[in-house]
C-alpha cells in the first residue's frame, strides 16, 4: 500500500525509496531461489531415476536450459531396467472360456 502511495506522490521521500527498494534487494532473490528450487527438485529425481547424473538437472539455471533437458531426457536411451511385475501375473493365453452347458 506504501509502494502505491509512493507511486502517486511528486516528489517521493528518499528514505521511503531506500526502504522499498532495500526490501525488494532481498524479496527478489529469494523468489528466484524458491523458483530454481521447484524448478530443478524434480529434475534431479527425473534424472536420477533415468540412469543419469542428477547434476545435470543444473542445466535448469541456464536460460532455455530446460528445454534442453527436457529433449535429452525423451530421446536418450534410459539406462534403467524395467521393474519386472511380480504383483501382476500374465493373463492366460488364449483366453479360457467356460465349458458349454448342456
Amino acid at each position: 500500500m506504501h509502494f502505491v502511495a509512493l507511486l502517486l506522490q511528486s516528489q517521493p521521500d528518499p528514505e521511503m525509496v531506500r526502504h522499498v527498494l532495500m526490501t525488494m534487494l532481498w524479496i527478489i532473490p529469494t523468489v528466484i531461489v524458491v523458483g530454481l528450487a521447484i524448478v530443478i527438485l524434480p529434475f534431479w529425481f527425473i534424472c536420477k531415476k533415468a540412469g543419469f547424473s542428477p547434476w545435470l538437472s543444473l542445466i535448469n539455471i541456464i536460460p532455455l536450459g530446460n528445454l534442453v533437458l527436457i529433449y535429452v531426457l525423451a530421446f536418450a536411451d534410459w539406462k534403467v531396467v524395467p521393474a519386472p511385475q511380480a504383483f501382476w501375473p500374465p493373463p492366460p493365453y488364449p483366453p479360457q472360456t467356460p465349458p458349454p452347458q448342456g
